[in-house]
């Protein structure tokens, strides 16, 4: 290609990251390209909400509006925040690779609470502009005073700075390419599992005439299909929906071996309590179409739900269930005891890890109040196990996810081995964890509860039924069988195993908390 390219642009610095990034690419194919910076409407109103605007793209019709007249070849956007139909005459020529889609909450170091959950005090004061991350983020602290925040990212840093919020919220993608220094703040890092992107989060995409062809031609070698599948599940999604920025929709859609897996968030409203489903399918084709249905106002719900555990008040679980009006019927079919009420302090002396595969543990555990030596490091088995660390006052150094308790001991295993682990449990565990450790890691078992099975345990009629451990199955189908047309949920896959041996299939969740079981239920029944 003879001719100079012209490359549209805002004129934050992640923006000119981004077009430059794109000059460069295009560089490397030996082609010529300089930039032109544009400025949109979202860069010029400051002092209102996304959804307080009209219309949508706000940081991209101006750019499209110069790529339809000429002004320039390229439009380079996060691809976030372009509409999901492109004006007439212009197309995506080019995805990115993706980078990391997970969000950041920056906290004020005297604002930080490590009993909280997310580490924000209590009754914080969190910035966003974005109505999906707020909706997300008050489903697990409704403590927290979400308010808005706009600017560039630089500029949202310095209001951070100056104490006007005690946190605020940002993609990790734009904190990275920009490279800025976060040392001054406590970074919690939300994966893109456990606090759901905006659609497309993360990805550029490169917006050019359809009539250009040459030019389409050369940037198929910058283009990422696989990225771009992945991204039109997202897109179309969204499109079906018919939203835009302000809509609090996230959506992240991955291939993972084989499988495409799908997590899905949607609200009404920033201040509402969001839906969530997770789903896995072998082909893209039709998936976004089948999630949306998940969401349909009308569909019904189970009427009853059985956990076999106890509930708070303030359950994740029991708040998504209640959204739809779902009776909850949540009791634990065992009971745990102690085993030992006094901890050799020797045992803890030359320890490095603890490792924690339940909520039992932990109590149990620190119920003996040991003497901790002061570099041991923590590893637990979930988020639910995590948040009980918290309010105990510790963070967690590892913590396991998924349900696969083979794939978490060698996550593990790979910061574990060659080290002593204490491993507090109950008696007769499974030892999942220690199986997979090397022959240089010195291993301690420390049974400190037994679990006792509840006799007599009275069937539920409830549609769906939830088993929260091996033990709870072994009790509950020790006197019951399955009615007709209930349907069965486990925690994680040593529970599902326990419900093979009874002739039983089941749903497992994506994530062993009340977080995946609120998915399971949403996506049952349909």
């Amino acid at each position: 290609m003879d001719r100079k390219i012209k490359i549209g642009t805002r004129g934050s610095d992640l923006a000119l990251w981004q077009a430059n990034f794109v000059k460069d690419s295009l560089a490397a194919l030996g082609i010529t390209a300089e930039l032109k910076i544009i400025k949109t409407q979202g860069d010029r109103i400051l002092n209102l909400s996304f959804d307080k605007l009209e219309g949508k793209g706000f940081f991209t019709k101006e750019l499209e509006e110069e790529l339809s007249a000429g002004t320039i070849d390229i439009a380079v956007h996060s691809h976030k925040d372009l509409p999901t139909e492109n004006p007439p005459g212009l197309i995506i020529a080019a995805v990115s690779e993706r980078e990391d889609p997970s969000d950041l909450l920056l906290i004020l170091k005297d604002c930080v609470d490590v009993h909280q959950k997310l580490s924000v005090k209590y009754g914080g004061i969190v910035g966003t502009s974005s109505n999906r991350r707020k909706a997300q983020l008050l489903a697990y602290r409704p403590d927290l005073d979400v308010i808005d925040l706009r600017g560039n990212v630089p500029s949202r840093i310095s209001k951070l700075r100056s104490e006007s919020y005690d946190a605020i919220m940002l993609a990790k993608a734009g904190v990275k390419r920009l490279g800025l220094d976060l040392s001054e703040f406590h970074v919690e890092e939300l994966t893109p599992t456990e606090l759901i992107p905006a659609p497309a989060q993360g990805a550029l995409a490169i917006q050019i005439r359809e009539s250009d062809r040459e030019l389409f031609g050369v940037l198929q070698a910058i283009h990422h299909p696989g990225v771009a599948e992945e991204l039109a599940v997202e897109r179309t999604l969204l499109k079906l929906f018919g939203g835009g920025c302000h809509l609090p929709l996230g959506c992240y859609c991955r291939k993972h071996e084989n499988t495409y897996q799908v997590f899905t968030s949607k609200a009404n409203e920033g201040d509402d309590f969001p839906d969530r489903l997770f789903l896995e399918a072998e082909t893209t084709e039709g998936l976004a179409k089948k999630i949306y249905f998940y969401f349909d106002e009308d569909r019904e719900f189970p009427k009853k739900v059985f956990i076999s555990r106890e509930l708070n008040e303030q359950s994740y679980f029991r708040k998504a269930l209640n959204k739809h009006n779902i009776e909850i019927e949540a009791r634990s079919l065992i009971r745990t005891v102690p085993m030992i009420t006094i901890l050799d302090s020797f045992i803890l002396r030359h320890v490095d890890w603890i490792f924690f595969s339940s909520k039992n543990a932990i109590e149990y555990f620190f119920d003996l109040n040991p003497t901790l030596p002061k570099k041991v490091k923590f590893g637990v088995m979930g988020s639910g196990s995590e948040d009980t660390m918290r309010r105990k006052g510790f963070f967690v150094d590892y913590t396991g996810a998924g349900i696969d308790t083979s794939d978490v001991a060698t996550e593990f295993a790979k910061v574990a081995n060659g080290t002593t682990v204490l491993f507090p449990a109950a008696q007769n565990s499974m030892r999942s964890i220690q199986q997979a450790l090397s022959d240089d890691t010195k291993i301690i078992d420390l049974p400190v509860y037994e679990t006792i099975h509840e006799d007599d345990v009275e069937a539920s009629a409830a549609e769906i039924l939830i088993f929260t451990s091996p033990s709870n199955v072994d009790a509950y189908f020790a006197g019951n069988l399955l009615d007709p047309g209930q349907q069965v949920i486990a925690i994680g896959k040593s529970t599902g195993k326990k419900l093979e041996e009874v002739g039983l299939t089941y749903v497992l969740p994506y994530s062993p908390d009340e977080t995946g079981l609120a998915e399971a239920v949403f996506g049952c029944c349909l």
